[in-house]
């Protein structure tokens, strides 16, 4: 007898084995890989000297948007952001994977960014004049305090990721096996650490301006690469971040062709 099942049914009973909702993800990585690289390179450009470009998820959509077919690249990129925020999101409701509701809010805001750049109403700003509007509210010194500190730890648990191999459960045998999964490892264990290395800086700047009730203190991640840059050193410190979110986007490339299922 053919199973008649309800297919939208058996993707919520399988969660994200559905080989439907597995495509979607591949999709979303791939896109979500290209939006890192093109950070990396912005981050490696400001190392270098150039400061043309913003160094973050929108200063990225912004890049490919000027390239050929830029529109139609970052219309893709939307849709693979809200595939994974479909992902994540079945992943909470079916698999009660809590901390995937935080990776998708992260994939809608990406998601939100592109289509308003796609439309040419997206803007390169940061995030003070939100800060300042939570400040304003009662308690909101205290609520900017405590969204830094939720980064920082997400930051580090990032590098907790990459140090300790955990990542290794997101890709299949195959994708561990020889020299493209030693590769890919490295990808791995450097992305994860330079991108949380990253993320605790933009915790820190949160805290500050927390602190300092300053909200033009706080940043995000374009921020947080220019504070790296100001440090000692900096131009060598931040090519080391730089490279390594590059690797983090080719890690995700190799994570969307060999997703562990």
């Amino acid at each position: 007898m053919p199973d008649l099942r309800d297919p939208a049914r058996d993707v919520a009973r399988r969660g994200d084995d559905h080989p439907w909702v597995q495509n979607a993800a591949r999709a979303g990585l791939l896109a979500y890989g290209l939006v890192n690289l093109l950070i990396g390179y912005l981050a490696l450009r400001l190392a270098l000297g150039d400061r043309s470009g913003s160094a973050s998820s929108s200063g990225a959509l912004h890049e490919l948007a000027q390239q050929p077919l830029g529109a139609a690249a970052v219309w893709a990129v939307a849709v693979g952001m809200f595939l994974l925020v479909i992902w994540r999101g079945i992943e909470v409701v079916v698999d009660h994977e809590w901390k995937s509701g935080l990776k998708a809010l992260l994939y809608l805001s990406i998601g939100v960014s592109a289509v308003k750049v796609a439309m040419g109403s997206g803007s390169k700003g940061g995030t003070d004049s939100w800060t300042a509007t939570i400040m304003d509210l009662p308690g909101g010194q205290i609520i900017v305090g405590v969204v830094g500190l939720a980064v920082i730890g997400y930051g580090v648990a990032q590098i907790h990721k990459g140090w300790s191999e955990e990542f290794r459960e997101d890709l299949d045998a195959e994708g561990q096996a020889g020299q493209s999964g030693r590769a890919f490892l490295v990808f791995g264990k450097v992305g994860y650490s330079a991108k949380g290395a990253a993320i605790g800086v933009v915790g820190i700047l949160f805290c500050w301006a927390a602190v300092q009730h300053q909200p033009k203190r706080s940043g995000g991640l374009d921020v947080a690469l220019q504070k790296i840059l100001e440090a000692p050193g900096g131009a060598v410190l931040l090519s080391v971040v730089a490279l390594g979110i590059l690797c983090y986007g080719l890690f995700n490339f190799a994570r969307a062709k060999h997703l562990d299922t």
